[in-house]
C-alpha cells in the first residue's frame, strides 16, 4: 500500500498539472494555506506550511512542500558550512494529510479569498517553481524556508499587501521567538542559543517572525485586502481544523529559565568547590572525581567552544559571527579535557594548568559581562553567562585555593 502511495505521488510530481496544460479554468482553481503543527524532533519543532492547489471541476490537485532535504552524506558537510540545499515537492494531498496525522500533527487549513486570475497566478507559480531546474534552493531558517516561500508566492498574489502588513514591530524578537519552540528541550536551546550571535536580538517585524508556520497563519487570518475595484475583504475565506491532536502548543512568550540555570550552575560551581575541599589532604577519591568533572566539561562545553570558533570564522552562518558567547564557553574550555584526564592520573602538572586554564575562562567570562555597557555588545546571552561564569570562578577559586594550601602547609622531612 506504502509502495503504491508513493509510485502515485512520483507520477503526480511528473505529470503537468491541468492549470499549466490549459485544461483547468481559473475559477475553479482553489488556493489553501496548510500550517502543521510542531512535531517530537528538532527538525519539526517549528511546525511546517505547505500550499494546496484544487481544480474543483476536474477534482484533482496537489501539496506544495517546501521543506524537502536529503540526510545524504555531504549533508553534515553542506550544514556546517551553511550552505544546506531544500527543494519544493509536488505531492499528493491525502498522503501527506495521513502521514502527519500519524505523526500526531495538527493539520489546519485556510482556504485563501483570491479572485480567479490571483488563483491562477499562484498555481502556475508553484508549479514552475517545483520544475527540475527552479526547485532548489539554499536555506536559511530564518530568512528562507519552508514558510518564508508560500508567503512570498501569496503575497505576491494579493499585490505586496502581506508583507505591507507585515512591516509592523513585533512584540518578540527572533530569539525569543526561537525560545518558544525550543523550550521543549532545554539543553538544546541552550546549544541553539549558544550558537547564534546577536541579529537574532535586534528589532524585529512580524514579517520576521513569519519563519514561523504558526506565525504566518496568524498573519493571513488577520489581513484584510483590498481589491482592484476598491472593495476590502478578508485574505482567508474560510478556515479549519482537518486533524486536531493533543499536543500543547507553544507558548505565547518564553519562560524565563535563568533562574533555574543560575541555581544548576551555582550547584556546579558547589561540587566542584566541596571536592576541593574533601581533597585539600591529597585523597585519591576527590581528585578522581574532580578530574572527572573536569573532563565532562571540557568535552561538552569545549568541543562547543571548538564548534563555535570554527564555524563563527571560516562559514557562511553567518548568525554565528562575532558571536559574545566565546567570552564565556570558548576553545580553551576544551583544555579542561585533557588537563582532567592528567588530574585523575595524578599528574603533578594537571592543577596548575587547570588553574590557568579556568582563571582565563573567569575572565574572559567577567570582561564579557562589563563590556555590555557598551552599545555593540548587545547580545542576549544572560542565559549562557547564568550557566558558564559561576562554574568558571568555581574552579579558578579551587585550584588557587588548593595552592595557596600548599604553600602554606609545612615541608615534608
Amino acid at each position: 500500500m506504502l509502495l503504491s502511495a508513493l509510485i502515485a505521488q512520483l507520477a503526480l510530481a511528473q505529470a503537468s498539472p491541468p492549470w499549466l496544460t490549459g485544461q483547468s479554468r481559473a475559477e475553479d482553481l482553489r488556493i489553501s494555506l496548510v500550517t502543521f503543527s510542531p512535531g517530537d524532533t528538532l527538525t519539526e519543532w517549528w511546525g511546517h506550511t505547505a500550499l494546496v492547489v484544487e481544480d474543483t471541476r476536474l477534482n484533482t490537485g496537489l501539496l506544495f512542500n517546501y521543506g524537502m532535504f536529503s540526510f545524504d552524506e555531504g549533508f553534515v558537510h553542506r550544514f556546517v558550512q551553511g550552505r544546506l540545499e531544500f527543494w519544493v515537492s509536488a505531492d499528493s494531498i491525502q498522503y501527506t494529510y495521513r502521514l502527519y496525522q500519524y505523526l500526531k500533527r495538527d493539520i489546519r487549513i485556510q482556504e485563501l479569498n483570491l479572485l480567479p486570475e490571483q488563483a491562477m497566478q499562484v498555481a502556475r507559480a508553484l508549479s514552475t517553481n517545483v520544475l527540475p531546474e527552479n526547485r532548489v534552493y539554499l536555506y536559511h531558517h530564518y530568512n528562507d524556508n519552508c514558510s518564508t516561500r508560500p508567503r512570498d508566492i501569496v503575497d505576491a498574489a494579493f499585490g505586496g499587501q502581506l508583507l505591507e502588513y507585515e512591516k509592523q514591530p513585533s512584540k518578540l524578537t527572533l530569539r525569543e521567538h526561537t525560545r518558544r519552540y525550543s523550550m521543549v528541550n532545554l539543553p538544546m536551546s541552550l546549544v541553539l542559543d549558544y550558537l547564534q550571535n546577536d541579529e537574532l536580538d535586534g528589532p524585529a517585524t512580524i514579517k520576521n517572525a513569519a519563519f514561523l508556520p504558526d506565525e504566518l497563519e496568524r498573519h493571513l487570518a488577520a489581513l484584510q485586502v483590498k481589491r482592484p475595484d476598491g472593495t476590502v475583504v478578508p485574505a482567508v475565506k474560510t478556515q479549519w481544523n482537518y486533524y486536531k491532536s493533543d499536543r500543547t502548543p507553544p507558548p505565547d512568550v518564553p519562560p524565563n529559565f535563568i533562574p533555574g540555570i543560575l541555581a544548576f550552575s551555582c550547584a556546579l560551581g558547589g561540587l566542584a568547590l566541596a571536592l576541593g575541599h574533601w581533597g585539600r589532604d591529597g585523597k585519591r577519591a576527590p581528585r578522581v572525581l574532580s578530574g572527572l568533572l573536569n573532563v565532562v566539561l571540557g568535552l561538552g562545553w569545549g568541543s562547543l567552544g571548538v564548534f563555535l570558533f570554527i564555524v563563527g570564522l571560516f562559514t557562511n552562518h553567518t548568525v554565528a559571527h562575532r558571536n559574545e558567547n566565546l567570552f564565556v564557553i570558548n576553545p580553551i574550555t576544551f583544555g579542561a579535557l585533557p588537563f582532567g584526564v592528567m588530574l585523575m592520573w595524578g599528574a603533578r602538572r594537571a592543577k596548575p594548568l587547570l588553574k590557568w586554564t579556568w582563571t582565563i575562562l573567569s575572565a574572559t567570562g567577567l570582561l564579557g559581562v562589563v563590556v555590555k555597557v557598551l552599545p555593540m555588545f548587545d547580545q542576549d546571552n544572560w542565559n549562557i553567562i547564568a550557566l558558564g561564569l559561576p562554574v568558571s570562578l568555581a574552579f579558578a577559586a579551587v585550584f588557587w585555593l588548593d595552592e595557596r594550601r600548599q604553600r602554606a602547609a609545612p615541608a615534608k622531612p
